[in-house]
């Protein structure tokens, strides 16, 4: 009985996540996948005829608004690197015992509604706003000055939103690291630059690489940002997509770009990872 116990109990405890997974997300990736291939419209419905043309019509269409979305997910990425790495830094190895005060003072806008705090940077960002009508009196901005519905609109709301998702796993990178290693370093006369190069920043490695995969692929999908910060010239796959399944009832060309956008960011994702060296990153986490 006992033995029965044991060969069961991993199975048992698998289960529970395993069924959410199989009914949130195999079902659903399933029946996306069946929509893709489909023809006719909300009115007649849908038949399953194989129709592939979906995917390569919906990809000549919106090949823009793609690579659009791709690169700001990975401006977004490198500017969260950027902004994330040294407040990261500072709270490991200067936090003391305030660290947590100071990760929670991170997450302190998380507790406010992200489409809330979307729509209140587009409030500050308009012309008439706090923040630019002051400097637009005062003779520093041109009257022409705009930051609404740019490119740069859309980004900044992008790294606002994501900015946790960079600097948590990279603390605990960081958090990991044995000071007694840095100091090591110190006593073979390293400079802070060349320890900072040669130690530091390669153990922090798995938590860049984990803070990329947590923002580039959002943020590349992401459809609330480019819609209230941006304009007609900045529209994002996220936007074209949401349209198409809320707007248009337009289910199978939806389902062929979320389709076509998965794929695009799991080949992005997997030349990411090989170009970093995975099993580097993963030795260096293990250490």
């Amino acid at each position: 009985m006992d033995r029965v116990k044991r060969t069961l109990t991993p199975y048992l405890l698998v289960l529970p996540g395993g069924l959410w997974l199989l009914l949130f997300f195999a079902v659903p990736m399933v029946t996306m996948l069946s929509l893709s291939l489909q023809e006719g419209d909300i009115v007649n419905g849908f038949v399953f005829t194989g129709h592939w043309q979906n995917y390569t019509e919906s990809l000549a269409d919106y090949q823009t608004q793609l690579i659009r979305s791709l690169v700001y997910g990975a401006v977004t990425s490198i500017v969260l690197i950027v902004l994330a790495f040294p407040v990261a830094y500072w709270i490991a190895f200067y936090g003391g015992r305030k660290k947590a005060t100071y990760l929670f003072l991170i997450m302190l806008p998380f507790f406010v509604s992200f489409v809330l705090r979307t729509i209140s940077w587009r409030m500050l960002l308009t012309d008439d706003g706090v923040l630019l009508h002051p400097l637009k009196s005062a003779g520093i901005l041109p009257d022409d000055f705009q930051v609404l519905g740019s490119s740069s609109a859309v980004i900044f709301g992008l790294v606002y939103s994501f900015l946790p998702f960079m600097v948590l796993p990279i603390y605990v990178a960081l958090e990991r690291i044995d000071p007694r290693v840095v100091e090591a370093a110190r006593d073979l006369y390293a400079s802070p630059m060349t320890s900072f190069r040669k130690v530091i920043f390669p153990l922090a490695l798995p938590g860049v690489f984990a803070g990329v995969l947590m923002t580039f692929v959002p943020a590349s999908s992401d459809y609330v940002n480019s819609e209230l910060l941006g304009s007609s010239e900045t529209t994002m796959i996220g936007q074209v997509i949401q349209a198409k399944f809320l707007s248009n009832s337009d289910y199978p060309s939806a389902s062929a770009l979320s389709f076509t956008l998965m794929a695009v960011l799991l080949i992005g994702v997997f030349s990411y990872a090989r170009a970093l060296g995975t099993e580097d990153v993963m030795k260096v986490a293990a250490r």
